[in-house]
Order: structure tokens, then sequence, then C-alpha cells
């Protein structure tokens, strides 16, 4: 469910009010429901003016997501937006089939609608309009299963989209991991998410690793966000965490006496994500769960990296599946001139190494960089397998960026710390597809047209340590040209 901060001036803040369940007269699924609130106050955005009027709420739902806030076996939660027309939003929901026949044999339940209000919007008179979000959590679900269903207020209905809920332990899963989205988002960041999508359309979830907006407060670039990926959010899962670019300055100056930076006012009212993180850590920012045998574990570090130490420990030591994944923004190893997370290295970093992460997901740098804490020994793979690391019991660590903003690559954020860096890329939007099947984990990292860059198969055993094989990349180039704006770079 969505919180919200202390109520401050110049914005009217709803009350809170608890999720809470209805009964189920059948045998499908039991569904609880929650909504969103908060008053939201979109930035500047002046690139973006032109789409305003395509971003306004109508009383058609829109900015349709999927995320999990509970078991993703049996649950998956579903947010959306509406104008203040809906006072009334509805959800439908069924076993997925190829009989036409759905509405007959689907659920429908309300929703908790609560309005928010939406201040400093330009072409609007007065530069305030509101909105109504709406979510609701569907539980009871049966593990591995497709279903069906669709969102609305029972005259005015979204399509029906389908969804399959996950596997009841370890089983084979694929994932989509992508970058910093932030900037040009519509026009570029789009074509990322879709070709992500082309490559592996039966990815369970999506994890956005921060920034996924320049402006924390912009409602058009939200709207760039969703819009960009289309279809795509409504089918598919998302476990987004936030970048320093999810905080900013609250609220806009002329509307308050009193300002400070804190999270995006859009961030509770259209994630439903878990509340289990750390406590004094915005909720929804910070948070683990299991998946198919898979512990994905999500920090925040934007805010106090100490808070999380003790919470990560526990949620590390607590019977973790074979695999952990860990994602944050700001990466352990800096790979862009004159960056050094100290914090997030000092901290989390031998926690990382102590219990054994397998994978270390983050953004932030604008680049492409992937390499272990400290080099490995290497031995020959033989005829058909590449270069075999012995990289002991710590994770791989990745940084990735999805969207147009690029840096300049340095390694010195890597060599100064001795770690050891294997591949990099500047001047490259990328995604990644991750699929761990039994003892083995495959990571490929492709670029925004399609072709693998870096690729590489960890192999765990039981001791829990690891070795790293190498794969042969479709694309290993050195372009020392580069059209007009910057260098080209692929390693």
């Amino acid at each position: 469910m969505k919180n919200s901060d202390a109520s401050r001036q110049g914005a009217a803040v709803p009350r809170l009010r608890r999720p809470w369940r209805l009964a189920a007269w059948f045998a499908l699924a039991t569904l609880s429901v929650g909504a969103g609130y908060g008053a939201i106050l979109p930035g500047a955005g002046a690139a973006l003016a032109a789409a305003r009027e395509g971003q306004g709420a109508s009383s058609r739902p829109d900015r349709i997501l999927l995320t999990w806030s509970g078991d993703p076996a049996t649950s998956v939660s579903v947010t959306w937006r509406t104008d203040t027309t809906v006072a009334r939003g509805l959800a439908q929901l069924a076993l997925a089939g190829a009989s036409p026949r759905v509405e007959a044999e689907a659920k429908t339940v309300d929703a908790l609608t609560e309005p928010t209000e939406v201040v400093g919007v330009r072409g609007v008179a007065g530069g305030m309009m509101k909105v109504h979000y709406h979510s609701v959590t569907f539980t009871g679900l049966m593990p591995d299963t497709k279903y069906l269903y669709r969102v609305g207020d029972g005259e005015r209905w979204s399509e029906w989209f389908q969804f399959r809920t996950a596997a009841d332990g370890p089983q084979p899963l694929e994932f989509l991991y992508l970058g910093d989205a932030q900037n040009d988002i519509g026009p570029l960041w789009s074509r990322v998410i879709r070709e992500a999508y082309a490559t592996a359309p039966r990815a369970r979830f999506l994890l956005h690793a921060g920034d996924l907006v320049n402006q924390a407060h912009s409602d058009e670039e939200w709207g760039e966000w969703f819009s960009g990926a289309g279809h795509i959010f409504a089918m598919i899962p998302s476990l987004p965490l936030p970048g320093n670019h999810e905080y900013a300055d609250y609220p806009p100056q002329g509307w308050g006496e009193t300002r400070s930076r804190r999270l995006s006012v859009f961030w509770q009212p259209q994630f439903t994500l878990p509340r289990n993180g750390a406590p004094g850590i915005s909720p929804e920012t910070n948070y683990w769960l299991d998946v198919q045998g898979v512990r994905v574990v999500v920090l925040n570090s934007n805010e106090d990296v100490g808070r999380q130490a003790a919470w990560l420990e526990a949620v590390l030591s607590s019977s973790p599946p074979r695999w952990i994944i860990v994602a944050h923004h700001h990466p352990v190893f800096s790979s862009a001139r004159e960056r050094d997370n100290r914090a997030v290295r000092e901290t989390w970093q031998p926690i990382f190494e102590r219990f054994g992460v397998d994978l270390v997901l983050q953004g932030h740098d604008h680049v492409y960089a992937r390499g272990t804490a400290a080099p490995a020994a290497q031995v020959d793979g033989g005829a058909g397998r590449g270069k075999i690391r012995e990289v002991g019991t710590g994770p791989v660590y990745v940084v990735s960026v999805a969207g147009r903003k690029m840096y300049e690559f340095q390694d010195d954020g890597w060599s100064r710390h001795g770690a050891d860096l294997h591949r990099w890329a500047e001047n490259t939007q990328l995604f990644q597809v991750v699929r761990i099947e039994g003892n083995r984990l495959r990571f490929r990292a492709h670029l925004a047209t399609g072709e693998v860059y870096d690729a590489f198969t960890l192999e765990k055993r039981a001791d829990g340590a690891k070795r790293l094989v190498e794969e042969e990349p479709e694309v290993n180039l050195t372009l020392s040209s580069a059209p007009a704006g910057g260098r080209l770079s692929l390693r």
C-alpha cells in the first residue's frame, strides 16, 4: 500500500487509508485491494511541454503497471490512473483460456480509490488538477498459472492483459535488467525496452536500476516512461528502485515556503511494492522477495546505507535460496570520471562478499562495466569453452545504462580498489537478460539493436564457490571515430 509524508504547505494530502481485503466468493483467488495517493508536483520538463496534452488523465485507465508486493507465486499487484470522473475503480480477474467469453468467468472487485492533487501543471488553469490512482493486489492465485485481468470503472475498461504467476520453488527463471532511462525517455529509451521485450518475451520480471526519470516530480517524464514501455508494463511485473534523480526539492518554488529534498511524490502512488525494508528508509524503496529459487534484494543507496546494513545481513542469512541477486543505484566500483561511492563500498561490499551474493546490478554511471572485487585465477576452458575465471564466493558487479545520457568511461574506480574489470563500454545503450537454471546463471548484455555485447555463465558449486565462463560476444569492436557529439567505444 501507499502512504504519505506529513502534509506540506501548498499541497493537499489525502488521509491515510489502510489496505482491506475482500473475501473470495469463488475458488479462483482471494483479492485484496489498495490505492495510491499523495500530493504530486510535476517538475519543469520544458523539453517535454509539447507532449503535455497526451499525458493528461482521462476517464479511461492509463499508466497500468504490474508489480509484486507479496509472494510472486500466489499474488500480483496492479496500479493505474484516471481522472476524477472515475469515482469507483474496478478490476476483473479470470483464468486465461482460449475462449473469448472472459466476462462470464471473471471476478469483479472494487479498488480503493483516492484523489491525488497535482499542482504546478503547465497548460492547466491555475496550474492545478486532480487525478485518481487505483491499485489492486490479487492474492490466493495458483502458482505458474496464466491469468487475464482488466481495470476500469464498469463502463470504460482497459483491454484484457495476460500475466503468469511465478512457479512455487526453484524453477528456471529469466528476467530483464535495465540501467538508467532518465533522459529522452520517449524518443530513445523506448526502443531499448521494446527490443528487450522482443528478445526475452517470457521474462518473469523487469528490474529497473534507478533514475527512471530525470526530474523526480515531473508528470510529463513519468508519462513518457509509461508510454515508452506501453503494454509491457501491464504484462510483466516491474521491480523498480530509486536513483538520485528520483529525489528532488518539494514542493516546487512558488508552491510553498518549506522545501526539502525528498523521494518522488509519484513513487508510492504508482508502485505497489513489498513493505519489508529497513526501518527508517522510505517504504517501497528497499525490499526483498523470493522468486523461483532466487532471492532478489533491493537497496536504496540514496538514503542511510548504514541503517540498511543490519537489515541486509538479516535478509541474506535467513534461509536464502541458492541464488542471490542484489540491486541498487550507486555502484560499488565507479566507472565514470570523479565518482566514488565510498559509503556504499565500505558498508555493503563486505556483506555481499561474506554472504555469497552472486550478482550486484547497478546504474548511475551511464556506462557499461562488469567485473569482480579481486583478480581471479584464469584457466583455459578448452575446445568449445571460453576463458574461465575462478571467482570464489563473491559477486559479479555490473553497471549498465539504457537511456540516452552517456558519460566517458574511466577504470580507476575499479583499479584503485584492487577490483578486476572484465568488460566495459561507453556511449552505448544496453539491456541485460539474466537466466538462472539449476547451478548455472547465464548473463547477456545486449546492445539497443539486439546484438550480444557481453556474455558469461556463472557455474556454482555446492560450497558456494563459482567459476565464471566467458562467452564469445556477437559484437567486439573498438571504434576510434564517432558521430558528431562524442566518442563511441566498445571494449
